[in-house]
């Protein structure tokens, strides 16, 4: 099996999101998911994924964490397709479907490779906020008054979190053992907290997500998707507009991420990718 290492939502090397890629022979079909979580973890990066081709332009990926699958990660789909136009299997222009476990959404291919989210959900469960600020700052914290927490997913759900400033945001630090235990009882991927800026960007964000085995991830598509929905929802983006995302600041991986807001609130993320390595698994 030929393997990738992929900086995702970035156009240069050490920025962005590293991703494993695995790109799965043209025969065969996915390995055991005890091989494929073991690989993950010997790669180490926050999230790997699997490639299997079905046809011209038609693709099946799984997404793997060092701790176990999930549905659907932005980053390794960027990354993925990056490969994909690497080895000649999908090219600029192109319309490609993957087929992922969040459902089949479209990828598109070009100088920046953006994909289709799945349909936005707002997930009903109640925040408690005290005991949230606590895990996340130790403290009560400075947030926006008429901004709600609220629990959104575009293919995995995220507490979102608003704060009144970058400094607020940047000051976090989150009890991970806590947030760990939040997570698994209100069945989120993280928190996804954001501030919004008087700069060229729509927001600076930092995502954790300690559950999946990720205390920080630099890059995210699906919570950056959820966010720019949740900013749909409460009349800070509108239908057009193009939502641009600064993450990675207090990592040192500064990450930049774009998303659109289509038609009745449904969100496409991309970015541009850089393939760091590549080689061969002998299994």
């Amino acid at each position: 099996m030929k393997f990738y290492i992929v900086d995702a939502f970035t156009s240069v090397p050490f920025g962005g999101n590293t991703a494993g890629v695995v790109l799965l022979e043209d025969d065969k079909g996915f390995p055991s998911d005890t091989l494929m979580q073991k690989i993950a973890a010997q790669l180490r990066y926050s999230e790997t994924a699997f490639i299997k081709q079905n046809g011209e332009r038609d693709f099946t990926i799984r997404y793997f964490t060092p701790e176990g699958e999930v549905d659907l990660c932005g980053h390794a789909t960027i990354a993925s397709f990056k490969v994909l136009m690497e080895c000649g299997k999908a090219t600029e222009g192109d319309v490609c479907l993957n087929r992922t476990l969040a459902g089949d959404l479209n990828v598109y291919v070009g100088e920046q490779i953006m994909m289709d989210m799945a349909t936005p959900q707002v997930v009903g469960k109640e925040v408690e906020m005290k005991e949230l600020y606590r895990i996340m700052a130790g403290r009560d914290m400075e947030t926006v008054q008429e901004l709600p927490v609220e629990i959104i997913s575009t293919g995995l759900p995220d507490i979102i979190l608003p704060l009144a400033s970058v400094e607020e945001l940047q000051s976090l630090k989150p009890d991970m053992q806590a947030l760990t235990k939040l997570s698994k009882e209100l069945e989120v991927t993280g928190v996804h907290a954001f501030a919004i800026a008087d700069d060229n960007y729509t927001a600076h964000v930092r995502n954790f997500a300690p559950l999946y085995g990720i205390d920080e991830e630099s890059a995210t598509g699906t919570a950056n998707g959820a966010l720019s929905y949740y900013l749909f929802r409460h009349g800070i983006a509108k239908e057009g507009d193009m939502c641009t995302y600064l993450q990675g600041e207090a990592m040192g991986r500064a990450s930049e991420i774009i998303a659109k807001v289509m038609a009745g609130g449904k969100i496409k993320v991309g970015g541009n990718a850089a393939i760091m390595s590549s080689g061969e698994l002998l299994l």
